[in-house]
């Protein structure tokens, strides 16, 4: 693998995750006036896996120019993002408690698809993948949404949810990666990174 990467993504969680396969890294964070969210605004009519491959490909452009303006030392650029999905229909990031507990009540005894694309670009060339998950929630009752709302860990997470937090208690399954539905698949990630060596 690389000897240290630039992970494009204010995600504590990816963060972690590379460190978890010893991947070095620095991030590489939007400025101030760069309107990262504006890189996320759903097409009409887009298919759940089309926009989570669109959005990280534009978030690896800006990243790209960003390293670019900053005139930071050649090495690889990563960014991943992370959608959930039930049918069509996209969960993104809560807006407040009650776009929060909307999206709980959605997910709550069905199961949905948690699809995180990733992207990685180094000496002119870009690797990408997607993951994709299943994630069955267990029926909830509305003390238990507005009980998990309180606590605060549904905001800014796809979904309203955390699998590797309270969130734990609700799944009653997951088929795929659980790396991948935290926000960066690293079965998938490593194979990016030494398909680049």
């Amino acid at each position: 693998m690389q000897p240290f990467i630039y992970l494009a993504s204010q995600s504590p969680r990816r963060s972690q995750l590379l460190h978890q396969i010893g991947m070095a890294h620095t991030l590489l964070l939007p400025e101030a006036d760069e309107d990262a969210e504006a890189l996320e605004t759903v097409m009409p009519g887009e298919a759940p896996q089309t926009y989570v491959q669109r959005v990280t490909r534009l978030k690896l452009e800006a990243a790209l120019q960003r390293r670019e303006r900053r005139a930071l030392p050649p090495a690889p650029v990563l960014c991943a993002d992370t959608t959930v999905a039930l049918g069509r229909e996209m969960y993104a990031k809560p807006v407040d408690a009650e776009d929060a507990a909307r999206m709980l009540r959605a997910l709550a005894g069905k199961t949905h698809r948690v699809l995180t694309a990733v992207a990685i670009a180094a000496d002119g060339r870009t690797l990408q993948c997607c993951s994709e998950s299943r994630v069955t929630f267990s029926p909830l009752s509305t003390a238990d949404i507005d009980a998990y709302v309180a606590c605060g860990e549904p905001m800014g997470k796809a979904g309203a949810y955390a699998v590797q937090g309270r969130a734990a208690a609700f799944i009653a399954r997951i088929s795929g990666s659980y790396t991948g539905i935290m926000g960066l698949p690293l079965f998938e990630t490593a194979h990016l990174l030494r398909s680049l060596a």
